[in-house]
């Protein structure tokens, strides 16, 4: 067993902290090559400054694994240095992928666990694989992912609006296809406060960065933009009976957008749908 695999829980149970959010990095950033019969395995590949991470994926991992270095020219760098953290155990693959790592190419594909999972822990993972957390050109605090999955976008989305307030509609940018979610000022100070805990499993100049940005304050005479007001279980029923985007903005005096959006989650069970009254 890994030396210091959570006492009384299996690999990979994701209502653990640590395994929600390894989960969460390596269906961002990890990968499982599929070998002849039932050879294979998975991997995940950094920065090599971000080779602590890789340990501790190895110390929670209870079958045989590696981390190993390599320096090679890449575009934009002659001399790179990356860390990869594999493992071959059949077992274990089956696990990952059964929880929804698919194997092969996996960007549009992946989706948020369909059990029971530590949400804040799992995001975080997601945002340390493919997110960013700092600051902008401009000194705005601000939280970011990118991502090429529909789902995953829409989840980053609910778990921040239900913890801030903050609305997104997301949607592919039109140069790639992929999705970039951004926050700013006090929805991204409080998304990575949440998200950052002292002692949680993280990429440390991430858990860094996210520190910093309780440093901002709002400069006075910066005009604040009112948060989106949440949804209610009337409006939701409404939305649903009503069944068209264009004709609940009407009625509901909403956006076509927002109603666009929240028709869209609740027909696909990304938020619960309402009760009948």
């Amino acid at each position: 067993m890994a030396a210091h695999e959570p006492s009384g829980h299996d690999f990979m149970d994701l209502e653990v902290p640590e395994y929600a959010y390894m989960f969460g990095f390596l269906q961002m950033d990890g990968h499982l090559h599929q070998g002849a019969g039932q050879k294979g395995r998975l991997t995940a590949e950094v920065n090599a400054r971000d080779i602590a991470l890789l340990y501790r994926f190895k110390q929670l991992t209870p079958y045989n694994s590696s981390v190993t270095q390599r320096t090679r020219s890449t575009n934009f760098a002659e001399a790179h240095t990356s860390a990869t953290w594999s493992m071959c155990s059949l077992e274990a693959r089956t696990r990952i992928n059964a929880l929804g790592l698919p194997y092969g190419r996996k960007s549009k594909d992946i989706a948020p666990p369909r059990v029971a999972f530590r949400a804040r822990d799992y995001v975080r993972g997601i945002v340390d694989a493919d997110g960013s957390v700092g600051y902008t050109s401009q000194g705005l605090p601000f939280v970011s992912l990118t991502t090429a999955s529909t789902a995953i976008a829409a989840f980053f989305c609910d778990h921040t609006r239900d913890l801030t307030g903050a609305e997104r509609t997301i949607k592919r940018n039109t140069r790639d296809g992929i999705y970039n979610v951004l926050y700013l000022k006090e929805p991204a100070q409080t998304l990575a406060a949440d998200l950052y805990y002292p002692g949680c499993l993280s990429l440390q100049r991430k858990q860094d960065k996210a520190e910093s940005l309780a440093e901002w304050s709002r400069p006075v005479g910066m005009r604040m933009v009112p948060t989106q007001r949440r949804w209610t279980p009337a409006e939701d029923r409404a939305l649903l009976r009503i069944g068209d985007s264009s004709a609940a903005a009407d009625r509901l005096g909403r956006s076509e957008k927002s109603c666009h959006m929240r028709l869209w989650r609740l027909r696909t069970g990304r938020v619960p749908a309402p009760s009948e009254q």
